[in-house]
């Protein structure tokens, strides 16, 4: 009787077929080498170690498209997030493909993106020196990076994505510019619409002239929030910073760079963005693996008091007062008429002049949003007693303040212009020295 054969190749398929399903990252691969492509019509992407991100292919219809027609992106997204993708940076964002022909490749030294008529849209333009061949890896945090073939320093790259946001910071991103010039200014800048990834209206900016810096958030050229300067723990407009535990805010001013970042502390799990949205919001959004639904963890403008002058000079905004705008004790309405009718937006006048000496007095206002700091000047050496008589010295000294926070308070701010975008808060504030005329400090 013959034996019968067994069906080995049915059985190794059937294999192969449930390690996939069961185990899809073991042939998944996060690199690129010059002798791979990435294609639209492949549908293969890169896959970080750890199953976070995945780089590849992507689509969108916008109405305002003159045909109506798909465009692509080639872009990065969260892998986990159940329903819709969550995307975090898009490579030619102001330069779709208009069909599903497309063709990521490495030529020479650099990541190229080709169109169907091999037309490159988007490239990397690396002109430095290189030791070929190179590599495209996504790295765990997101960062999609180019190295050379002879780079042992594994924090070294040609190029990364991660000096080029579009509308989200991720951990360990910056935001910010070098002093010396080089590279590119790093802010993030909103999707024109939330399904069309070009350039929106909105951007996020850290201001990075002058001797303190503060973020602002802009539609278009107009000023629409300031964070206010960092404080040495958080930005001094942002209270609630103080209350983001699982966050370390790192803010980083030294001859090379002037920048902020953040770090998630001790849990992986935790998912943290910072995302300038489409609206107008800067949004901090969370999820974790347990629960992918993603969290509105924080966002702003909160409320009336946050956008930009919205008293005007020598004027507090407080969402416990009614109205809102206060003037400054020593000061009055500019124009008491348009204050009446709710127009504040010119601010506040000195209901007595200054004596610019002794004469002149402070008024202590605690758990104050610092004014705008354009006009501001440090001293790291001096305490806030050396920074008082500093500032009555100066007769062009209009207030101070401390410039660190941390440890009892350490070096002075002092403004010499107008007091502009301030507001109190119930806690979380910085106490704000305004000097004001003797008769000012009279108790009423």
């Amino acid at each position: 009787m013959r034996g019968v054969i067994p069906n080995y190749h049915h059985s190794y398929t059937l294999f192969f077929f449930v390690i996939l399903v069961l185990f899809p990252h073991v042939f998944s691969t996060n690199t690129l080498s010059p002798n791979e492509a990435l294609t639209i019509s492949s549908n293969k992407t890169l896959v970080s170690p750890g199953d976070v991100f995945e780089l590849g292919f992507f689509k969108t219809t916008t109405r305002n498209s003159p045909d109506g027609t798909d465009r692509w992106y080639l872009g990065i997204w969260y892998k986990t997030t159940s329903g819709h993708r969550t995307y975090v940076w898009v490579a030619n964002r102001d330069n779709a493909l208009h069909n599903s022909m497309g063709t990521l490749k490495i030529s020479h030294a650099s990541l190229v993106l080709l169109d169907h008529s091999n037309t490159p849209v988007w490239s990397t333009n690396f002109t430095g020196v290189a030791h070929l061949p190179v590599t495209a890896e996504l790295l765990a945090n997101g960062n999609f990076v180019l190295r050379d073939s002879k780079t042992n320093d594994l924090d070294r790259f040609m190029w990364q994505s991660f000096d080029y946001p579009v509308d989200t910071l991720l951990p360990e991103m910056k935001l910010g510019r070098n002093r010396n010039g080089s590279g590119n200014e790093k802010i993030l800048t909103s999707w024109k619409s939330p399904t069309d990834p070009s350039s929106g209206d909105y951007s996020f900016i850290l201001e990075t002239e002058g001797f303190l810096h503060e973020f602002y958030l802009l539609n278009n050229e107009f000023k629409v929030y300031r964070t206010g300067p960092w404080n040495g723990v958080r930005f001094n407009g942002i209270p609630k910073m103080q209350n983001w535990s699982y966050i370390g805010n790192s803010f980083i001013d030294n001859n090379e760079e002037v920048a902020y970042s953040f770090q998630v502390n001790n849990n992986h799990n935790i998912h943290t963005r910072f995302r300038m949205s489409s609206t107008g919001y800067l949004q901090v959004i969370t999820w974790t693996k347990k629960v992918p639904q993603r969290n509105m963890f924080w966002s702003f403008p909160e409320d009336t008091c946050d956008l930009y002058k919205v008293c005007g000079p020598y004027a507090y905004c407080d969402m416990h007062t009614s109205p809102t705008c206060n003037c400054i004790k020593g000061f009055v309405p500019k124009n008491a008429g348009r204050w009446d009718l709710r127009d504040m937006s010119g601010g506040c006048v000195r209901s007595s002049k200054l004596s610019c000496g002794e004469g002149d007095g402070f008024l202590r206002m605690s758990q104050m949003k610092l004014p705008e700091t354009s006009e501001a000047v440090v001293d790291k050496r001096i305490g806030l007693k050396e920074c008082r008589e500093k500032c009555v010295r100066d007769c062009n000294c209009t207030g101070y303040a401390n410039m660190d926070i941390m440890n009892g308070g350490s070096g002075c701010v002092m403004w010499t212009g107008e007091l502009d975008d301030m507001r109190k808060y119930n806690a979380g504030g910085q106490d704000l020295y305004v000097k004001v005329a003797a008769a000012s400090l009279v108790p009423s």
